[in-house]
């Protein structure tokens, strides 16, 4: 089974995150859920050489400044994703249209109003905590997360 590598970020601004509506795909696995900002690694990318980029390419924002904040290894049918987690605490730049979805900066405290995946839920509750570096197992089948684990 090969291993997708993918970045995935929540970008800080007046204690809200900017987060991404996934509507504008047609065969999109997060399809009508609100998640980050991130994508998969290119060939001979590094983590942090995608986070900059993958942030550029969907809001035009420049990243000035991050943190690492957790390893996830996503499991879910026959696919294998192992996803490096940061927050974004400061950057320039101005919004643009996403052409993968819609752009919205939500208040920290309306996030689990929001359609989110379950795992999600997880980790980002480790965020808002602002926790220490974690790694984080997610088993899913389908878009129903069976089990979970900290490495």
């Amino acid at each position: 089974m090969k291993i997708k590598e993918t970045v995935l970020a929540y970008i800080e601004k007046n204690n809200s995150y900017l987060m991404l509506l996934r509507n504008k795909k047609k065969h999109d696995i997060n399809a009508n859920k609100w998640i980050g900002v991130g994508g998969h690694l290119e060939k001979d990318e590094t983590p942090e050489d995608a986070l900059i980029r993958e942030i550029k390419e969907e809001t035009g924002l420049d990243v000035i400044s991050y943190s690492k904040k957790g390893l996830i290894h996503f499991n879910y049918d026959d696919i294998s994703e192992l996803m490096h987690l940061y927050v974004v605490n400061d950057y320039k730049g101005e919004l643009i249209e996403c052409d993968e979805g819609t752009l919205k900066w939500i208040k920290k405290s309306d996030l689990f109003s929001l359609e989110l995946w379950e795992g999600d839920k997880i980790f980002l509750k480790k965020l808002l905590n602002n926790e220490p570096y974690f790694e984080l197992e997610l088993n899913y089948l389908k878009d129903k997360l069976i089990s979970y684990r900290f490495i």
